[in-house]
């Protein structure tokens, strides 16, 4: 039966396990051990936005495994123009082990998924960034050794596919969330209502607020850019909502003292968050972008090879 993770969600029972693989793997081959465990798979990368970190970490990731990476632009591929979603995905299907697409219309990306006979993964879409979240979690673990009762912070546009994944994949893992944004870039009703419905299961709390005094005591800050691609033509509306709701080391100051700075990037320095905070003693944002590829590497496995557990690699 193949597993297709177009949301957090859809790793629900397996997201700290996935999460620990990453820290295996990432150990594993750091001490020059060979982690062969996807010879001769194929991943095709579907990508209709542009993306660095997503490629770069995919396709590495998937050679490391030992095995092999596809990249498609949307000119390569033209979704739903020159071929139906269906065509493609049945087609691709007798290609390739594994589809991960980074799709512009979430629509898509669901039925994209619903055709094919091998795994999709979501890439990134409007509403969700499930592999982004699964990394920023494994950082987390590294630096904090646990996510049980941490403190989860959100400054920025809360209405973000970034912001909706915290929301799920936090409190999925037992941590606190709060979002701190202006009132009209609140998160999603449908995703705070599913993120309370987890957080009353685990015992743990979600705070949308617009006072940034809401960060006193966080053990975690993240941020993300203001302006997304869905959203570009309403910059200077968001511009002048979320003024104020800048990441400086003012507002740092007013979490835990141990607190670890957090960004997907790319950074628009002065907008979500000034350099001296991105680039300062608390952040992690390296950190944080090279586990993409681990948390990466760690969730195709899951997909592909069920059977492997982070006992085994270590």
């Amino acid at each position: 039966m193949k597993t297709n993770i177009l949301s957090i969600m859809d790793t629900e029972n397996e997201t700290e396990n996935i999460i620990d693989l990453g820290i295996s793997l990432k150990q594993a081959i750091r001490r020059g051990k060979m982690l062969n465990y996807l010879p001769h798979k194929t991943l095709a990368m579907l990508f209709e936005r542009a993306s660095t970190r997503t490629r770069v970490s995919f396709e590495v990731g998937m050679t490391l495994l030992g095995g092999h990476a596809l990249f498609l632009n949307k000119e390569d591929i033209k979704i739903g123009e020159r071929e139906s979603v269906e065509d493609i995905a049945l087609v691709l299907s007798r290609y390739v082990d594994v589809i991960m697409y980074r799709a512009l219309k979430k629509e898509d990306l669901h039925e994209l998924a619903r055709h094919a006979t091998v795994p999709v993964i979501n890439g990134l879409d409007v509403d969700e960034h499930p592999c982004q979240i699964l990394a920023d979690l494994m950082t987390i673990k590294e630096h904090k050794e646990t996510l049980q009762g941490l403190e989860f912070v959100f400054v920025g546009d809360g209405n973000d596919n970034l912001t909706h994944s915290y929301m799920l994949g936090c409190t999925m893992v037992g941590m606190n969330v709060t979002v701190i944004s202006h009132k009209n870039h609140w998160p999603s009703e449908r995703f705070v209502k599913k993120a309370n419905e987890i957080a009353k299961k685990q015992k743990v709390t979600i705070t949308i607020t617009d006072d940034l005094a809401a960060v006193q005591g966080a053990d975690v800050v993240a941020t993300d850019t203001w302006i997304s691609l869905w959203y570009e033509k309403q910059r200077a509306q968001i511009m002048a909502d979320l003024k104020g709701y800048t990441v400086t080391k003012d507002v740092m100051s007013k979490a835990k003292k141990d607190a670890i700075f957090m960004h997907c990037m790319p950074i628009y320095y002065g907008e979500e968050v000034v350099k001296e905070v991105a680039h300062g003693p608390q952040s992690v944002i390296i950190d944080e972008a090279e586990n993409r590829m681990w948390a990466q590497m760690a969730l195709l496995i899951k997909v592909l090879r069920p059977d492997v557990s982070p006992k085994m690699i270590t």
